[in-house]
Parts: structure tokens; sequence; C-alpha cells
């Protein structure tokens, strides 16, 4: 088995992280504290055609898999969480549900706006009384001559108010739950679509998150996406591959933590020795005693790069089974599920090696565990992927 990655997958990652830290990384400090959208970022990264990973070249799309869109977003989300989380929902839940379920009018309408960061995609499913449980939504589709009315609000949408296209999810028929959803296209300028209330989160502050409010928006029957009573089916395959960017994201997050408290440890104990010498020469010198006081901090950074190590592996198994076609929705939550609960413990791990400097506000390890906490929640809560592996496990 070879784990080294593909030539091409290497240069891109390689490529994608030039961007990150040239243009991301300086900016990540200011977007969080301002809570300002990194327009300069997305911009960037619009020009180098990262907004269109997943989508064919036939469409203006890079044509890449799922593996490439992983890497992109754990680069992303090691220089700015924010920029990470804005490409990931528009590459995945916010493109990907019309190049799978759209029709050739529909892709070639859409896509190549979305691959040229024309406009940015948002994903509308969660409702106020309709969280994790996105089978009860209220939001209505009613029919009315060649196209259908739609009325309701969602929540927590991220991109709102700079997204150009929602994909929106309500219920079109009588039947209760899942077997009543149905999806559609809506234009950010159509007639009745609001942004509601914007709200200030714990972190991912450059990321705009709010409500989005349907007041009798009239939808044509051409912008519905697959058939009537199949938008569950939709929303849900948007969500596995969703969970593969944000299983990136938690990557990202995980390695700038790594990569800090690490830097913090090298400079502590070259101080403590006085030492010239680059770090690595550490290892070799005799006359360090046994009971030396960093080895405990030591402890800790070797199981932080085990853990991240093992998230890593589970990210790119999931996305190596989507990218080759085979069934990955098992596979997706397991990474979701471990990668973003590993690196919440790797914020907090990093923020407890850097003591108090940590925990001062603006540094990026108390940013760090701020962004990492909603890694846990959104794309499915964590507790609803125990729910997702337990089924799949026993093949309920």
């Amino acid at each position: 088995m070879d784990f080294d990655l593909p030539p091409e997958h290497a240069s891109f990652r390689d490529a994608v992280r030039e961007l990150a830290q040239s243009v991301a990384l300086p900016l990540a400090a200011e977007v969080d504290r301002d809570h300002r959208f990194p327009e300069e970022a997305v911009s960037a990264a619009a020009a180098a055609g990262l907004l269109g990973i997943l989508i064919p070249r036939e469409y203006g799309g890079a044509g890449l898999d799922a593996l490439a869109f992983t890497l992109c977003i754990d680069e992303l989300a090691q220089a700015c969480a924010s920029t990470s989380v804005i490409i990931d929902v528009h590459t995945s839940v916010g493109s990907e549900p019309i190049l799978l379920f759209g029709t050739d009018e529909q892709k070639r309408q859409w896509l190549p706006r979305l691959a040229s960061g024309e406009m940015l995609g948002a994903f509308a499913l969660t409702e106020p009384a309709a969280g994790s449980d996105a089978a009860s939504l209220q939001t209505t589709a009613r029919r009315h001559g060649d196209g259908y009315v739609l009325n309701g609000t969602k929540v927590f949408i991220t991109n709102i108010g700079r997204a150009g296209l929602y994909v929106v999810f309500a219920r079109t028929g009588p039947e209760e739950r899942a077997a009543g959803v149905s999806a559609f296209l809506v234009p950010a300028d159509t007639p009745g679509l609001r942004v509601g209330q914007m709200f200030k989160k714990m972190g991912l502050n450059g990321s705009p998150t709010g409500e989005l409010v349907l007041e009798d928006v009239l939808v044509p029957v051409a912008n519905r996406l697959a058939a009537e009573g199949q938008g569950f089916t939709v929303a849900m395959r948007a969500l596995d591959s969703g969970r593969i960017g944000i299983s990136g994201q938690a990557l990202g997050i995980g390695q700038a933590a790594v990569d800090e408290a690490t830097t913090v440890l090298k400079g502590r104990r070259l101080g403590q020795l006085g030492s010239p010498h680059p770090a690595g020469s550490l290892r070799e010198r005799a006359d360090l005693p046994t009971w030396w006081g960093g080895q405990g901090d030591d402890f800790t950074l070797a199981d932080m790069a085990t853990r991240l190590e093992s998230a890593r592996l589970l990210a790119y198994n999931a996305a190596w089974l989507c990218a080759a076609g085979r069934p990955f929705t098992r596979s997706a939550s397991i990474a979701k599920l471990h990668c973003t609960d590993t690196t919440m413990q790797l914020a907090l791990d990093a923020l407890q090696l850097a003591g108090e400097e940590g925990a001062v506000s603006g540094s990026p390890f108390e940013r760090h565990v701020r962004d990492a906490k909603a890694l846990q929640i959104y794309e499915g809560s964590n507790q609803v992927q125990r729910i997702v592996i337990a089924r799949e496990v026993m093949q309920l």
C-alpha cells in the first residue's frame, strides 16, 4: 500500500500552500479580530482556480478529485480557518449538488460561474426548529403555475449575504419528514429572498453566518434540483462529501496548532539552555538531566503529533474512497468525528503548552481553540456522526 501522495496532488498542495501562506496567513489575525470577510484571500483563491476544484473542466473547473479538495482546505485552514470554511462550503455543499443532481442546463448555467468565483455558493438546510433533524424542516414550497413559492427561514447559513446562489431545501408534499423534501437553486437576487439576522460567533469570525429569509419567493420549475421529494437525498449526499472537507479543515487547524506549539517549545528550550545551536542539535546534548522539566511538554507534543497523523490517514482514506467512486458515507463520518474531536484537543493542548501568552486575546492559540469548536458542530454534529457510524456498522 502506497501512502505517498501522487505527484500531481503533491504539486497542487504545494501551490495552495504558497497562496495560503503568502495571502491568507498575514491577514488571519485581522480577519478574526475585525469579523471581516477575507476578500483578498478568497479573490486570490478564485484567480488560482480553487473555487472550481471539483467542477469538471468542461464547465470551467479544475476537474480534480476529493483528495485534492481535502489538501486544499487543509492548507487554507493552516493559514486562516475562516477562508477555508468559506471555500469549503462553496465547493462541497454549495456547488457539488448541481454537479451530482443537476440537469445539463443547470450545470451549464451555474457551474462555470461558481468555478470562476463570479459567485459563491451556499447551502440552506438548517432551520430554527430543525437543526440536526433536517428531515423535520418546515420551509414550504407550494406549486404555483410553472414554479414554486417558497416561504420559511433558514439559519446558520455560511456565506450568507456573499453567496450568489443558494441551494435551498423546502417541503413540497404532504409526506412527513424526508419524503416530502425537495431542493431548489435560488439566486441571491430573487425577489423575496433576503438576509435576516447576522450572527456573531465565537470563532471563524471572517466567515459570514446568519439567517436566510424567504417570503413568497417564486422559483421556476427549471430551478428545482432533482425530482420532487428527492431533496433529502441531495442534502445527505452533499453532506457526506462536505464532511470530508471539514475533516481537511480540522487537519489544517490541528497542524497549525502543532506547528506553533513546536515553535514555542523550541524557543523556550533554547532560552533555557542559552544555546545558539539549532533545536535539533539538542537531542545530542549529553548534559541534559533526566528530570529536565521540558520532558512532560515533549510527551504532550509527541501525543499531539501522533493524534494528528492518525486523523490525517482517516481523512485521506475517506477522500480516496470518494474519488474512487466507492461508498464513503461511513468513512466520511468517521473522519469528521475523529478529525474534529482530535483538533479540538490539539488546540487546547497547544494553548496549554503556550501558557499565559496563549490565552491572551489575539494569540493564534486562543483563535485555534475558538475556530476548532465549530468543527464539532456543523456539517452534522459529532453526536449525529456517531449515529451515522453506528447505523452503518449495524447496516440498518
